[in-house]
């Protein structure tokens, strides 16, 4: 599933192409991915001008100003395979899976191919952000200032699940997926399994600063290609290349050389070393 590295790897791209473009067709091959598709709202896009691309935790908002209309704001996820991406080139025909697409002007197209069909697209007014269900609830994003130690502390205080989980829940802070968080732990030293509320500050400071680095160094690597993920441009991500435990399990832990150990946590793969996690 792409996590805040590959949905931000795709932003950078988009905010290279998308603004200034205007919208001058819209296709559509159904009326829903995981929610129903806004039909009537995403083709009355027609004629509107994108002027700016920004991500809220995993989803990507397209800012577009329509003329004697207040500004719009098209929502997307890419859900669990999803691919936004611009095309230079006319398509002469539907992608597999490919499920909308808008022509823009000047000639280029912007394409959304999803196999799970578990993404998103909605179209709302700028001032619903704060309102929308989909935003409404959210957490601080992890390279934000509001995501310290002492926010980390107070999420955890009297908490009895597992410390990954509530790193992973996107309403204490957005973004940190499956693979980072595991990342983020065994960076910290911190074991993935042990009782939130067990969290001492001095983990939570190292913890918070492990989460960073681990997003931004995946940033400038373009995301994790693990399965399907292409940037905006379709380019894979490269920081598999560099995972210390995620995707290891059985492998020689690469501080201690101990075995990293695998385990499914809360439905996900959850993968750590016993020896210098505790």
């Amino acid at each position: 599933m792409p996590e805040l590295p590959e949905v931000e790897t795709v932003r950078r791209h988009l905010q290279v192409s998308l603004p200034t473009r205007r919208i001058a067709e819209v296709e559509l091959m159904r009326e829903d991915l995981r929610y129903p598709i806004p039909v009537d709202a995403v083709h009355a896009l027609v004629g509107a001008t994108f002027t700016a691309v920004r991500r809220r935790a995993k989803y990507l908002l397209c800012d577009l100003t329509v003329a004697g209309q207040p500004d719009r704001v098209m929502l997307v996820h890419l859900g669990m395979s999803g691919r936004l991406f611009i095309d230079p080139h006319a398509p002469t025909e539907w992608r597999k899976h490919e499920h909308w697409r808008m022509r823009l002007t000047p000639d280029l197209w912007l394409r959304y191919v999803d196999p799970r069909r578990f993404g998103a697209l909605d179209v709302l007014e700028k001032s619903e952000e704060v309102t929308h269900p989909l935003l409404g609830t959210l957490g601080p994003e992890p390279l934000d200032a509001a995501f310290t130690a002492q926010h980390l502390m107070a999420v955890c205080k009297g908490r009895q699940q597992a410390l990954k989980i509530v790193l992973m829940d996107q309403k204490h802070v957005v973004g940190i997926g499956n693979i980072y968080a595991s990342e983020s732990l065994w960076r910290a030293r911190v074991h993935p399994l042990r009782p939130a509320q067990t969290l001492k500050l001095r983990e939570a400071k190292a913890l918070v600063a492990a989460s960073r680095a681990v997003l931004q160094e995946a940033i400038v690597a373009g995301g994790s290609t693990l399965k399907d993920f292409v940037g905006g441009d379709e380019a894979p991500g490269y920081f598999q290349q560099r995972l210390d435990v995620y995707g290891r399990g059985d492998a020689p832990c690469h501080a201690c050389g101990g075995l990293v150990e695998h385990v499914v946590l809360g439905g996900r793969a959850t993968y750590f070393c016993g020896v210098c996690q505790v």
